[in-house]
């Protein structure tokens, strides 16, 4: 539960600190005192988004700080933007806090009861009944499981569709390169030819007074001169230095230059000099150049990674029908899961359906509405993070009125009974700590009030309650009392808050009935509100 909140330099409140109890806890005070104020601070601390228009003007920072018999929270403000938030003397996320205070307190304020008009309320209200967290787990998970196969066949759908459109397109490329017969290295290869047969006469005309220079038998050849010098020195070789070697030097040169006539020769002949074979070749290389500038390429290499590429896109393409129909069976398959989730769902909110509408009815009936009819209908829609169901909440005020859906037919004051009837359910299954009304009973007044007010207290028998209300009957049903009010100090308007003894909630709740001065009549009926 809430035991103290402190608040400092936020809009009209310079410094103010409350100590509040278990049971059941009013606030009253005058329009524009600052209720909603401390409601607003409540609401900061507890994650709401930070405005720096709250900060006291000429301070450099606000603080609120609730303490709860958990722990204790505490937000910071500064006047440059910036926030920070705390559990225990701890930094922590906004998140986090917003995460912790939805566990510790529930704020409901006027506005609020606008929220009877949405369908998802509505389902989070039969939910919280229910207690069906881990079946609402359980679905979500099957729900985006669903979704994520759903996704997957409709990626690969478009993906086949897109392939299959360029299929001819792709068929065209690849056999045109299979056709090619493309081999590695084969364009140097042609490249290399193409030049030998260009410059075949030359390369043979080298060739052949190359081998004459060498092989010539006369004096003129290089190998019978090196050899006639052969000759020459083996007769005088015994004077010969030994260590030279001369004579073994030359027989090696002559084996080496009669080694190259003989490759030279070979060479030669290989050499062809045909006009066919070079158009073949050029014809080949043609082909190679046109299919590396038509696909941007550089090499017969990546020529060939491309054709086996475009085979493997075309295998992959043959193959979508097949991973289509796997697909498809599984999707159904999660559908189904899907389903038998999304029915125990529903079965979870049938289950509580009656338990609701008896409550609020009975309630409904305390607080003045006693020909008040409630049904709850559940029907299917389609599949959404929440299940299959369309909840809405039927009523009706009158005898003979049909049942309607509460948005289209409740009017102010049926919506706020509607409300509390709906937080005292919640309440009751939720165990929250602490709830607070923030004039939760706009547009009710008399016996009414003092209806709204007894459920109240009898939320507050397992919790603590805490209600800003304007209502004297509701006001003297409260445990504790709180007025709120404002004063004029030093050129600067401050509220206040002060809790109440006997005498000052007879005062107060005699102003609230007749006004200020209270009339005797007033002061007597306070007092006879106050012992009950």
């Amino acid at each position: 539960m809430l035991k103290h909140l402190h608040i400092q330099n936020y809009a009209l409140i310079k410094h103010l600190d409350i100590d509040f109890q278990t049971g059941f806890t009013v606030l009253t005070g005058e329009t524009g005192a600052g209720k909603s104020i401390i409601i607003g601070a409540l609401n900061l601390v507890m994650g709401a988004r930070a405005d720096l228009k709250t900060i006291s003007e000429g301070c450099d920072k606000c603080i609120i700080e609730a303490e709860f018999d958990e722990c204790i929270v505490r937000r910071e403000l500064y006047a440059n933007g910036k926030s920070r938030s705390f559990v225990d003397d701890s930094v922590v996320m906004l998140t986090e806090l917003k995460q912790l205070s939805a566990k510790l307190i529930d704020i409901h304020s006027q506005h609020e009861n606008l929220l009877l008009e949405s369908d998802a309320f509505q389902l989070q209200v039969v939910d919280s009944i229910a207690q069906n967290e881990s079946i609402k787990e359980d679905y979500r998970q099957k729900y985006e499981a669903f979704l994520a196969k759903k996704k997957q066949l409709e990626d690969l759908q478009n993906t086949a569709k897109k392939s299959k459109e360029d299929l001819d397109y792709l068929s065209f490329q690849y056999q045109q390169l299979a056709q090619a017969n493309l081999q590695a290295g084969e364009l140097q290869q042609l490249q290399d030819q193409e030049q030998r047969l260009q410059n075949a006469q030359e390369i043979k005309q080298a060739i052949i007074t190359a081998t004459h220079l060498l092989e010539s038998e006369d004096t003129t050849g290089a190998i019978s001169a090196i050899q006639t010098a052969y000759n020459a020195l083996d007769k005088v070789k015994i004077f010969l230095p030994q260590e030279e070697n001369w004579l073994n030097r030359l027989n090696e040169t002559i084996i080496e230059l009669k080694d190259i006539c003989e490759t030279a020769e070979h060479f030669g002949d290989q050499i062809e000099d045909s006009t066919e074979r070079l158009n073949e070749t050029q014809e080949r290389l043609d082909l190679l150049n046109s299919l590396l500038k038509k696909h941007q390429l550089n090499s017969d290499s990546e020529l060939i990674e491309l054709r086996d590429r475009l085979q493997q896109q075309l295998q992959h393409i043959e193959s979508f029908d097949q991973d289509i129909a796997q697909l498809t069976q599984e999707l159904t398959q999660c559908e189904t899961a899907l389903q038998q989730a999304a029915n125990l769902l529903t079965d979870s909110r049938l289950r509580v359906k009656q338990t609701i509408c008896e409550h609020l009815v009975n309630n409904l009936v305390k607080l003045g509405i006693i020909h008040a009819k409630v049904d709850i209908s559940i029907t299917d829609t389609d599949y959404s993070a929440d299940g299959k169901d369309n909840v809405q909440f039927m009523f009706a005020a009158n005898l003979n009125q049909t049942l309607q859906p509460v948005r289209s037919i409740a009017s102010g004051g049926e919506i706020a009974r509607i409300m509390l009837c709906i937080k005292a359910l919640i309440a009751s299954t939720k165990g929250l700590p602490t709830i607070i009304f923030d004039e939760i009973d706009t547009g009710v007044s008399g016996e009414i009030a003092n209806q709204m007010g007894l459920i109240m207290q009898q939320m507050a028998h397992n919790r603590q309650i805490i209600a800003i209300t304007h209502l004297p009957q509701i006001a003297s049903i409260g445990q504790l009392h709180y007025k709120v009010y404002k004063t004029d100090e030093n050129e600067r308007t401050q509220t206040h808050i002060q809790p109440l003894d006997q005498q000052g909630r007879i005062a107060e709740i005699a102003y609230m009935l007749s006004g200020n001065p209270p009339s005797p009549a007033a002061i007597e009926n306070a007092k006879q509100l106050l012992q009950r």
